[in-house]
């Protein structure tokens, strides 16, 4: 399953609309889709090493802009959209709290999670909700974003063939982890 999978987004990376794809995956994961886009920049960046920054620049610009919308979502339709997004993730009794730290902690928030598995479009619509300030909020999933993209990119167009071979070698260990690692954000945000 994960080397079909796998070898269709190589594929795919050639694709005329590759580039598009990504773009509204990116956006979509910053606000309301449960894949982070490194399922795509990864093997896009290994099938083409020699777009890597590009590759990283279209996801941070389309993350961000994702962000924005998820932020305006947590702004102004916490009633609506923002709460069937914070029920699908099993989130009523954490947001109140998530709230609360963010006067306190907000950017360290921001920059902290936009870094790890745990899901961005629960940063962005907490953002909105706590109606921390707009133009910081952007900055700051701007570095973050773009730190973890464009690492993700210079790491694989600099080590791309050992680590194409490494990941390839160990596929189903690799696809399974990264699956972890998704489950385990969502699940540490519902229970911590």
């Amino acid at each position: 399953m994960f080397r079909a999978l796998y070898d269709w987004v190589l594929r795919m990376a050639h694709h005329r609309h590759a580039l598009r794809t990504l773009a509204v995956v990116s956006f979509a994961e910053s606000s309301f889709f449960p894949i982070p886009p490194d399922a795509m920049v990864i093997p896009m960046v290994i099938a083409r090493r020699d777009q890597a920054f590009l590759i990283a620049g279209i996801c941070t610009v389309f993350s961000v802009l994702g962000g924005m919308f998820g932020y305006a979502i947590g702004y102004f339709l916490l009633e609506s959209v923002g709460a069937w997004v914070i029920e699908l993730y099993h989130m009523q009794d954490k947001i109140g709290q998530f709230q609360t730290m963010y006067g306190e902690y907000g950017a360290a928030i921001i920059l902290l999670k936009g870094l790890t598995p745990i899901p961005f479009k629960l940063v962005t619509i907490a953002s909105g909700i706590a109606h921390f300030n707009f133009p910081l909020f952007v900055l700051l999933a701007t570095i973050t974003r773009g730190f973890r993209f464009f690492l993700i990119a210079a790491l694989l167009k600099r080590f791309g063939a050992p680590v194409q071979a490494f990941i390839e070698e160990r596929l189903n260990l690799f696809a399974w982890g990264f699956l972890i690692l998704v489950v385990g954000g969502f699940v540490a945000v519902a229970y911590l």
